[in-house]
């Protein structure tokens, strides 16, 4: 008689452990595919570059101090309403042919401009400083 409650009683491990696997199979698997969510977001707003405001915008003044760096100006930016994201503004500008070029000043920037043409001014671009919206 016992032998048999032993059987039932290994059953139920058996069991126990296979729907502890599948819950692990499924929580793995999630988290897979938001990670694969999340990367694909990161990316798509690396390279589809919007301005905050379409249209005109609303100007405003900005200050970048000597001795910034590309996320202080990030974060400046972010701060201001110029830009969304702090740590995709960091990519694009590591990214961008004016990386490691922006220079420390005051300026007139505009909710309008993309991220590059903000990296541009900031870099002292004529060309993008003279670009219309």
């Amino acid at each position: 008689m016992g032998d048999t409650k032993d059987r039932v009683g290994a059953a139920g491990v058996i069991v126990a452990g296979g729907f502890f696997k599948i819950a692990l199979y499924v929580c793995v698997a999630v988290l897979v595919i938001w990670i694969g969510k999340v990367t694909y977001q990161f990316g798509y707003n690396i390279f589809n570059q919007q301005a905050m405001s379409p249209g005109e915008g609303q100007e405003v003044t900005v200050v970048i101090k000597e001795d910034a760096t590309a996320y202080d100006i990030a974060k400046t930016l972010k701060s201001k309403g110029l830009i969304e994201d702090s740590l995709v503004f960091v990519v694009q500008e590591k990214l961008s042919n004016y990386s490691g070029k922006m220079r420390p000043g005051t300026y007139l920037l505009s909710t309008a401009y993309t991220p590059t043409r903000i990296m541009g001014i900031l870099a002292g671009d004529a060309e993008q400083e003279g670009v219309t919206s």
